[in-house]
């Protein structure tokens, strides 16, 4: 029998498709994970706090494979796991669909100034003009991380007319090489910000970078808080050398109720919700998992998996 240990909310799930040599242990709070850590052979160890869950990995000596339904693996002790030889796969691209949309949605919100719209109706007050005159036709984008998300987003914004260009590691057309964007930035009206969280990628978009940009340009991040220079993204907007930005993420989170992000007009919060609109995350979840549960019974590769050295 191999253990299995996971967070109990997904019993209803995954327990009647379970096979008979997986013996399941369910916890219902983060005590419980810590005491069924050291047992477990295959771990999903999902919270809302990733802290607690690093610490259930240190205590998994006997762990084999981490999963996850997580995109983001920043905070895990991924150098240990290495170490142990543990496995771990991830939620990458799960969420994308819905990610992709939020991008797509916050930038026809700021273009059209449509929470300025929303406003006029809790008012009351019929509108006689558009807050909004920009057009996503004929405007240039720049996507940073070009994994599911960044496609999904190139694909649905190439249908609205804008001119895209992705940052990858292999030359290509509509393509800048990592070495290449920075010198570009003032060419893009949006700069969309979709990389895993890692040492490389933090604070990639700091005062140089927002310096270089477009004063119309506005930032888009559905990526990780840290990767921008939070500081300096408010210097930047206070001084009207940003046009806006779009920030599904912050540092920290949740951000504190004082902080001078929430009552900058040209700047819209989302509170890490992008993935978490939609219903199928679950489901979704759980169909990767039980097919990774084969592959792993038969000594096969398993889909999904994290490369522990680069951190996604």
């Amino acid at each position: 029998m191999t253990v299995l240990v996971m967070n109990a909310l997904a019993a209803p799930l995954v327990q009647p498709h379970l096979p008979d040599w997986i013996e399941p242990r369910f916890f219902r709070h983060t005590a419980e994970l810590m005491e069924m850590a050291p047992e477990a052979e295959i771990g999903w160890f999902d919270l809302e706090d990733t802290a607690p869950m690093a610490e259930a990995v240190r205590l998994a000596a006997k762990l084999k494979w981490l999963t996850s339904i997580y995109a983001g693996v920043d905070g895990l002790p991924l150098s240990l796991m290495a170490e142990r030889g543990v496995v771990m796969t991830n939620g990458a691209g799960i969420n994308a669909i819905t990610i992709a949309e939020y991008v797509v949605m916050g930038m026809l919100t700021m273009a059209k100034g449509y929470r300025e719209v929303v406003r006029a109706q809790d008012r009351h007050e019929w509108l006689t003009d558009s807050p909004g005159k920009l057009e996503l036709e004929g405007s240039k984008a720049l996507i940073l991380g070009y994994g599911e998300i960044g496609q999904r987003v190139d694909r649905a914004l190439t249908g609205f007319g804008v001119e895209v260009t992705k940052v990858r590691r292999s030359a290509g057309e509509g393509t800048l090489l990592p070495d290449q964007w920075r010198a570009r930035l003032s060419e893009f009206d949006w700069v969309i910000l979709a990389v895993p969280g890692t040492a490389e990628t933090e604070r990639m978009i700091g005062e140089g970078e927002l310096a270089a940009m477009k004063p119309s340009a506005v930032l888009v991040n559905v990526a990780r808080g840290s990767v921008v220079d939070q500081d300096a993204l408010v210097a930047a907007l206070t001084a009207q050398k940003l046009g806006g930005a779009f920030l599904d993420v912050t540092t920290p989170e949740p951000l504190p109720a004082d902080h001078p992000l929430w009552a900058m007009p040209n700047v819209h919060i989302t509170m890490h919700l992008s993935g978490r609109a939609q219903g199928k995350m679950f489901k979704r979840a759980v169909e990767r998992f039980l097919g990774n549960l084969e592959r792993f019974r038969r000594g096969e590769p398993l889909t999904h998996q994290v490369d522990l050295a680069l951190g996604y």
